[in-house]
């Protein structure tokens, strides 16, 4: 399976933040905003993965991650000069997934707690296993500004983009694990109202079909669309107070690639220069005990 990330847009939401530098490369608390959604395709022990952004913002992702080689995976590099909708990132992809399935995570997704490899795993398989799409969702306060999964008979019926009445507050986050054949649907889908390529109809088309499932994140995990200043605070916070009470370190990704045996000791310690020095005395403890 390969992974996919949208790190393109415009930070409207977050500007004059954004106006000089592209949202994805904003820090949330100690790391870039990319980090946490490249650790949750490498959680799921994905290693080829394309990032997706302008052209005029490549040579900046290419400084902070390079080709990935540092962290064992492959990491490639597409262009989306213009904002055409989250669901154009398939038809970008498409050369790079080639005929594997493939995971699409959304550049300010920031997606934290217990369990978590274990669901990211648990849907990698399931759309090997069955070749259908895995949509994970997560229960908001205020359905109106997401995607939300309408029901019927228990069963999921559509979804409906920031409805004005909805008895379900279960938001489709943007995390979608979905089989190859995917690609073809992107093929023949039309702009919406927004001038856009939405990936609700492209989820809706296989809702219709039957060839989808949902996990439901719990209360054990956190999700924040990070794409506003009051979450990017607010994740911020809860990150800043996770790590210092437990001395862990969250969307690590020299430890996660160290977990998986992507890299050896001697490449995890060789990490171990431009970072901070609760970083470094965190890496030096995962070096130390292993």
């Amino acid at each position: 399976m390969k992974g996919i990330i949208l790190a393109g847009g415009n930070g409207k939401r977050l500007l004059p933040i954004s106006k000089a530098l592209n949202k994805h490369l904003i820090p949330i608390y100690d790391k870039p905003m990319i980090y946490y959604p490249l650790s949750v395709l490498m959680m799921a022990k994905i290693k080829d993965i394309l990032i997706i952004t302008k052209e005029k913002d490549i040579t900046k992702f290419e400084e902070l991650l390079g080709n990935g080689e540092r962290l064992g995976i492959n990491i490639s590099y597409a262009t989306q000069n213009i904002p055409n909708g989250v669901a154009e990132a398939i038809s970008i992809g498409k050369k790079f997934v080639k005929q594997e399935d493939f995971c699409l995570v959304l550049g300010d997704n920031v997606i934290y707690g217990d369990g978590l490899v274990e669901l990211l795993i648990k849907a990698k398989k399931f759309v090997k296993q069955k070749k259908k799409a895995v949509i994970f969702g997560y229960k908001v306060k205020s359905p109106n500004e997401f995607g939300i999964f309408e029901f019927k008979n228990n069963k999921v019926n559509k979804i409906i983009e920031k409805p004005k009445k909805t008895k379900s507050n279960l938001a489709a986050i943007g995390l979608y694990f979905y089989p190859n054949n995917v690609i073809n649907l992107s093929k023949n889908l039309k702009k919406s109202k927004r001038s856009e390529f939405e990936i609700t109809d492209v989820n809706n088309i296989l809702i219709k079909k039957k060839k989808i499932d949902i996990i439901e994140l719990g209360r054990g995990t956190v999700w924040y669309d990070a794409g506003n200043p009051e979450n990017l605070l607010k994740i911020s916070n809860l990150i800043s107070n996770v790590q210092s009470r437990n001395f862990q370190q969250i969307a690590c990704l020299e430890e996660i690639a160290f977990k998986n045996k992507w890299i050896n000791k001697k490449k995890l310690r060789s990490n171990f220069i431009n970072v901070n020095p609760k970083y470094k005395n965190y890496l030096n403890k995962i070096f130390n005990e292993n």
